[in-house]
């Protein structure tokens, strides 16, 4: 039994596995979760209900867990803005950055074989995605980085 508040198998795998320039897509259930994925990349699916579990849950437990070099927002083809990055800021290093990409290179970063994995939830809020650039642990002290 695991004291930590990241549970899920497959999840854990995922980020066990995945190293530095790793990327992890949290997205929300309006997202094409196979078709706009990476073919090699493992859809992990929390979409429990609509609404159940959220984008901005699964990132907070995901940021627990492993260090986050960058992350990026689709932005919508309008041009409105979007309000998730106040929210997604909570749970980011206050100097990751965090960009915002047209609808199209979002989803060429999500195709590209560096996606490990794509996490399905049941957000039903639009443009709630977040794809996050795994980094690189800090070398420990008298250790070789």
């Amino acid at each position: 039994m695991l004291r930590y508040p990241l549970i899920h198998p497959p999840l854990l795998e995922v980020l066990a596995g995945a190293g530095h320039g790793s990327r992890i897509l949290i997205a929300d259930a309006n997202y094409a979760h196979r078709t706009n994925s990476h073919a090699r990349a493992r859809v992990i699916h929390l979409n429990l209900r609509p609404g159940l579990v959220t984008v901005e849950q699964v990132l907070e437990v995901v940021s627990s867990a492993v260090p986050i070099e960058a992350a990026a927002m689709m932005e919508p083809d309008d041009g409105t803005a979007v309000t998730l990055e106040a929210d997604y800021r909570k749970h980011l290093e206050r100097q990751t950055p965090l960009r915002m990409l047209g609808r199209q290179a979002f989803y060429a970063a999500c195709l590209d074989p560096a996606l490990d994995a794509t996490v399905a939830t049941g957000d039903q809020r639009h443009f709630a995605n977040i794809l996050l650039t795994i980094g690189a642990l800090p070398a420990r002290n008298g250790e070789a980085g």
